[in-house]
């Protein structure tokens, strides 16, 4: 199906002033190119300027049967005839002809010998391109400017060289011995802007680099773009890709393909009408057209590597009006776009299209990034030529121009935005059927070509009698499908010909009809056709009923969603998205191409810079109108595309206020919203924002789900942005649900918060007893954000507390912490977010120690344990240092008032990671010698010490900020060294600083393998204290009870090599009886 739309594209025509009849016509660079109907003479007019002046003219070497020109070079490549031989020639520099009595020089290809050139001399050069067959096509490289020819069997491909002054002075000197004559040669690519005196000049060539041979197929038109080669027959098309390789690669021929040819021979009686093919990407190899590759480069060293790309062949049928012989290609394209943050001069395009064209149809497709048919586009009658521009399709027919839409920039979005086709920006499907635009109708109209907004035509004279154009006119009355004969050849008794410009309308302009074309919206039904007036669409049908239909505002009011709205602010979206993709392109061409920006520079660059940037601007601000509209259109689309007024929305920048006041539900149904914009208001509330709803927009979107979606009201709720809700009509609107939908704990917490920010303590303090602390943290899992602004946003997103949080802070600590750790653990909030919530609460030094605790019984990640072990280990050993014993915490460092909420006895019965105090500390600290909050802080400490996770070697460095002149102190020394297996060394300052201890101290820690340090280390120690304090009694106790342990542990002999020399039997006989004794015993 093809949509028509009443939109005129065109915005101005003009007549060429052409003294002779032109015979070809080609356009580029700015200039438009006439040869005459002789064919040997090439003028040459400005389309740039009013009236198209005359650029310059010039004789051509032959009767010129082809010419084309290339934008990369400023050259013409023309097929002439002179005396029976075809010659392919080049034209360089030709805008030097504008001066009287110009030098023209004529080379050979390759032939770059001294002469005018090097000193950059102004003068023509037409290069011959010697070939060993008779060309057939010729076409130029947009990007590269590279020559690709057509001839019989074979396509030979010739790559644009630029030779600068140091490499021609190099060839000169090389050649200065050749007997070869010198050849005066000289070429540009600056358009002539290039004095004679400027030495940073080059000269074009040519180099013949690779032929392909194609034994079943003859050219009838090529084309080329960055290593794309497509071919074009009767009625078969094949894609082609080149690519350089520095490894050869060879070809698998069709298997069938010779005898295929072999069963052609034999069946010469019979004709053979192929059947219709179409194969893609890799399966176009499967085609029986068989591609042979030979490298003729001299200076190149690499190889190529061909791969298949596209190969579609038709069948000959008799359709519209088409004779099996009239039905055959034309107009083949292959068509680059550039996205806007791509180089024209230095990268290949993103995309490259293929167009190519039956005389009833036009196929389009998309060739970069798997190929795939993006368009059919089926003629109203007989096409002659067609032309593929960024945004229109130019197609003419014997008497009329017409435009037809494109996909290019679809494609082009997708590729140059990886968020297109996301919650975050949209853009119309490559799919979407195309549409037509207005015609405008000429007479005898034989080819058309394009360059920028110029559409050049070429129309002769109908030289029908009378009659046959009356008949002609009833046959087309009674059909349904315009036909047209075939042209016909203008007669010498012709009524003569005309060359007009057509100038497009800006995209804008185009735009902004397009929009007024909105309120007479109507799609093209097949076999009907459309006579359009002002305000109403009028289809005929074929029994010539009539039904009128206005299309107006109310159209749009009642039913926005419809397929023809949505289609006709789709094209319009593509068309601006086209144009701003053109302009990023011609600023990049002025940027890289050193010939575009002297000519800029000569226009005035700084006006033409200003012009640039306003036009973008207003092109970005229709872009985002028109997003406006496809919002307002999706948003009461059907469930399968609602999701879609959410990227558009975005994208056109309004506010949630302008969204809410363009969907506002129809009279007709007061409570319906379409489920794109609830699906675009659920999205938007779910987002983590900084910008909150005024209270008036807040209180509409509360009634709009109240209505709509009473479901989503506990998220809209919690929302961020609805932080300036109304809380009193907030409580109606939730007790309402409450008593239709059921008492849940989301809910009762919702309207706990309604009731805080209403002041209303008792009743907060009510709603909250409603559940168990543990029903109240799983209800903080279901619905986060009643607690934390930010969730979900990820590792570096900022998370800022509630006030229901705050009032948790205070009033209920146990169950903020909880419900913290609780959303840890359910991957809700990460550790640093959760301690960014306690600083904001200014509870950094009580709650989130509380939270550690906490979260070290709770966590199973051995990272997050080891991290937590570090911070507590780090935040008691602080409190201890700015602390002493006789006072409280100083209370500018913490909230001396708060109580953890778990005291160290909690901790050791509740988590394993804090072990049991050891019985040695209780007596280096008993409880009497400090306050209750450092010796609660003291033995946090020591149970992380004593537990099995703390790591020693992290910990260290910590203590070394405490001293050990305090008992605590030492104590929380010598546990990290006995911890560390420094028994020598504590059992030594054990004995020094606190001796009553050393008796615990021994039961606890030398056991098992450590058992012999009781008499090698214990009992020396002991003996040489006691002799030196014979009346010490805590040292005489201590040595008894090593004595009684060495005795149940040694044999009499051992036990008598311990005994010191100087000691008294009297003391150490009853421990060596005992030991005597129980070693008979056992």
């Amino acid at each position: 199906m093809v949509h028509v739309y009443n939109c005129h594209p065109f915005a101005s025509q003009q007549i060429v002033q052409v003294e002779q009849e032109p015979g070809l016509v080609c356009c580029g660079g700015g200039a438009l190119f006439v040869v005459a109907s002789g064919g040997c003479k090439v003028e040459a007019y400005s389309l740039e300027q009013e009236g198209c002046p005359l650029i310059c003219r010039f004789a051509t070497m032959g009767t010129v049967k082809s010419i084309l020109h290339s934008n990369i070079g400023d050259y013409l490549v023309t097929i002439e005839e002179k005396n029976s031989a075809t010659y392919l020639r080049a034209y360089t520099n030709w805008r030097y002809q504008a001066e009287e009595k110009a030098r023209v020089g004529v080379r050979l290809l390759g032939h770059l010998l001294r002469g005018v050139s090097m000193r950059g001399g102004e003068q023509m050069e037409i290069i011959e391109i010697p070939l060993s067959e008779r060309p057939l096509a010729v076409a130029c490289c947009y990007v590269t400017g590279d020559l690709l020819v057509g001839c019989q069997n074979t396509l030979v491909l010739f790559t644009l060289r630029r030779e600068n002054q140091q490499n021609l002075q190099n060839q000169s000197q090389q050649t200065a011995q050749s007997p070869v004559p010198n050849i005066q040669q000289s070429s540009s690519q600056n358009q002539g802007l290039l004095s004679g005196s400027n030495l940073n000049f080059s000269i074009l060539d040519f180099e013949r680099s690779v032929i392909l041979h194609l034994p079943k197929m003859t050219p009838k038109q090529v084309a080329l773009c960055v290593g794309y080669i497509a071919v074009l027959a009767d009625l078969e098309v094949l894609v082609l890709k080149v690519d350089a390789s520095s490894e050869p690669k060879t070809l698998e021929e069709s298997p069938d393909s010779n005898n295929m040819a072999d069963d052609l021979e034999d069946q010469t009686d019979f004709l053979l009408i192929p059947r219709h093919q179409e194969l893609l990407g890799d399966r176009a190899q499967d085609c029986d057209i068989p591609v042979s590759i030979e490298k003729t480069g001299l200076e190149d060293a690499g190889q190529y590597t061909l791969s298949y790309v596209l190969f579609r062949r038709f069948t000959p049928e008799f359709f519209q009006g088409c004779s099996v012989e009239e039905t055959q290609l034309h107009s083949l394209q292959l068509h680059p776009l550039f996205t806007s943050n791509q180089s024209v001069s230095l990268e290949e395009p993103a995309c490259v299209f293929c167009f190519f064209s039956l005389p009833t149809a036009g196929y389009l497709y998309s060739l970069r990034g798997g190929v795939e048919l993006l368009s059919t586009y089926q003629y109203p009658e007989k096409v002659l030529e067609a032309v593929l521009t960024d945004h229109l399709l130019h197609v003419i027919t014997r008497n009329a121009l017409q435009c037809f839409t494109v996909r290019c920039a679809a494609v082009a979005a997708r590729i140059e935005d990886p968020y297109i086709d996301t919650t975050m920006r949209a853009c119309p499907p490559c799919s979407l059927e195309v549409c037509a635009l207005r015609m405008q109708l000429f007479i005898g109209l034989r080819s058309v070509c394009v360059y920028n907004h110029h559409v050049v035509l070429f129309s002769t004279a109908d030289t029908e009698t009378p009659e046959e154009t009356e008949r002609n006119n009833q046959r087309r009355s009674m059909s349904r499908k315009w036909t047209m004969s075939s042209p016909k050849q203008t007669s010498a008794t012709g009524h003569g010909w005309n060359l007009y410009v057509v100038d497009t309308v800006s995209p804008l302009t185009l735009y902004r009809e397009m929009g007024a074309e909105g309120k007479k919206v109507q799609v093209n039904v097949p076999h009907q056709r459309r006579v359009w007036r002002r305000g109403e669409c009028r289809q005929v049908g074929t029994g010539g009923e009539k039904c009128q239909v206005e299309y107006s505002q109310r159209y749009a009011e009642t039913n926005p969603q419809g397929q023809s709205l949505r289609h006709l602010l789709s094209e319009a979206h593509l068309l601006l998205r086209s144009a701003l993709l053109q302009i990023s392109g011609r600023q990049q061409n002025r940027d890289c191409d050193p010939a575009v920006s002297l000519q800029t520079d000569a226009d005035g660059q700084p006006e033409k810079q200003t012009r640039v940037g306003t036009d973008r601007q207003e092109l970005e601000e229709a872009l985002r109108q028109n997003c406006a509209h496809l919002g307002d259109c999706f948003s009461r689309s059907s469930q399968k595309d609602c999701h879609l007024a959410l990227p558009y929305y975005r994208m056109s920048g309004l506010s949630v206020a302008e969204v809410l006041s363009r969907n506002h539900p129809l009279p007709s149904s007061p409570h319906s919203y379409g489920p794109g914009f609830l699906f675009y208001l659920k999205h938007y509330l779910l987002e983590e924002t900084e910008q909150s709803l005024g209270q008036e927009t807040a209180n509409e979107v509360i009634e709009i789900f109240s209505k709509s979606e009473p479901s989503e009201l506990i998220s809209v709720c919690a929302s961020p942005p609805m932080i300036n809700l109304s809380p009193a009509r907030t409580l109606q609107i939730l007790q309402h649900l409450e008593n239709t939908a059921g008492v849940s704990v989301p809910l009762t917490i919702t309207m706990a918060t309604m009731m805080l920010r209403l002041n209303n303590l008792p009743e907060y303090t009510q709603l909250m007893g409603r559940h168990t602390e543990m029903q109240l943290v799983y209800g903080f899992i279901e619905e986060p954000r009643l607690l934390l602004h930010g969730v979900g946003g990820g590792l570096h997103t900022l998370i800022h507390p509630t006030a229901l949080t705050q009032e948790l802070a205070k009033s209920q600590p146990g169950l903020l912490v909880a419900a913290i750790v609780a959303l840890h653990e359910n991957s809700k909030v990460q550790l640093e977010q959760a301690d960014h919530i306690f600083k904001e609460l200014g509870c950094e030094n009580c709650l989130q120690v509380d939270f550690w605790e906490a979260m070290l019984m709770a966590s199973s990640q051995e990272a997050v344990i080891q991290e937590l072990l570090f911070r507590l280990a780090s935040v008691y050993i602080e409190r201890l240092t700015n602390t002493n014993s006789d006072t409280h915490f100083s209370a500018s460092r913490t909230a001396s008032k708060h109580r953890s909420l778990k005291c160290a006895d909690d901790l050791i019965n509740s988590c394993s990671h804090y072990g049991a105090l050891y019985p040695w500390l209780t007596v280096l600290s008993p409880a009497y010698t400090t306050n209750f909050q450092h010796l609660e802080v003291l033995h946090k400490l020591q149970s992380l010490l004593c537990g099995p996770s703390l790591s020693m070697g992290a910990v260290t460095p910590l203590l070394e900020r405490l001293t050990e002149e305090t008992l605590w102190g030492f104590s929380l020394h010598l546990l990290c060294a006995t911890r560390r297996g420094q028994y020598d060394s504590s059992i030594d300052k054990l004995l020094d600083r606190c001796p009553q201890a050393i008796i615990a101290y021994a039961n606890h820690q030398l056991q098992d393998k450590h058992m012999s340090m009781w008499w090698q280390k214990l009992l020396p120690e002991l003996c040489n204290r006691t002799r030196a304090a014979a009346n010490n009694s805590i040292l005489l106790n201590a040595l008894q009870e090593t004595l009684v342990v060495v005795a149940m542990e040694t044999s009499p002999a051992e036990f008598l090599e311990l005994i010191p020399d100087d000691g008294s039997a009297s003391y150490f006989l009853p421990h060596l009886l005992t030991c005597t004794q129980r070693h008979m015993v056992a």
